[in-house]
């Protein structure tokens, strides 16, 4: 009880400067506990948070090796920008609540696969499946996971290729088997993802009169992105022809 106290505090403590209504909400589940409790697990939670970090520099450095090497070799880039990001300790806690989960460091690292992100921007389709293969084959990334929205697209239009990954991260006390996301896309698709991220989520959104018909919209776009990459692809394998690109 105490520890779940400890980090549902800890949380308070990091987003005390939201607005009075959010934190008005977020009252309703939080105690201060034993302060030497707190320190303890407080302690744990951020050397967990250092880990994650860490996972995902490692995954980072690995991408761009890939990606210098084939630059090298054909001439070009594959990966057109990476994105790292570490879930913030309220999404964390939200995540771990939904699934019936205590807000505890154990809980963190064995039930979420995505508290480290890394996304991976290509320029072309066959670009991600390039990237994706290239982490397969690495010898020290075990794939846990993958799950392909560009050959089976979300219902509201999202295409990706997302892959959990387990790395051995070393520390001064030895190796730890760390757990991160990949998402690989083309520029069109973040475009498309980022957007309707940011168009989507608006507060009680569903609830506006005419929703279904920005959905539709929003689907209609994602359409458009992908015909475009596809069209983009046939260039690219026309000039291959010729040209090694």
């Amino acid at each position: 009880m105490y520890e779940s106290n400890c980090y549902k505090y800890y949380i308070r403590k990091e987003f005390h400067q939201k607005n009075t209504m959010a934190e008005r909400n977020t009252n309703t589940w939080l105690d201060t506990p034993d302060p030497q409790v707190f320190i303890k697990n407080s302690a744990k939670f951020n050397d967990l948070m250092m880990m994650y970090r860490c996972t995902v520099r490692e995954v980072r450095t690995k991408l761009e090796v890939l990606n210098d090497e084939f630059s090298l070799e054909y001439k070009r880039n594959p990966i057109s920008f990476i994105k790292t990001r570490i879930k913030k300790p309220e999404s964390i806690y939200k995540k771990l609540k939904k699934l019936g989960y205590e807000f505890t460091a154990e809980n963190i690292q064995n039930q979420l696969n995505d508290v480290a992100g890394i996304r991976v921007v290509c320029a072309f389709i066959d670009d991600i499946y390039t990237i994706a293969d290239l982490i397969t084959r690495q010898d020290d990334i075990t794939v846990i996971q993958v799950k392909d929205y560009i050959k089976n697209p979300k219902p509201n239009g999202y295409r990706s290729y997302h892959m959990i990954v387990e790395i051995p991260v070393f520390f001064s006390k030895g190796k730890t088997p760390m757990r991160a996301e990949i998402q690989i896309r083309t520029n069109g698709m973040d475009f498309w993802a980022t957007l309707e991220h940011q168009l989507r989520y608006k507060q009680n959104i569903e609830e506006m009169d005419g929703y279904e018909d920005v959905s539709n919209e929003l689907l209609n776009c994602a359409r458009t992105v992908i015909d475009m990459d596809n069209e983009m692809q046939r260039i690219k394998n026309k000039i291959g022809q010729f040209h090694d690109i």
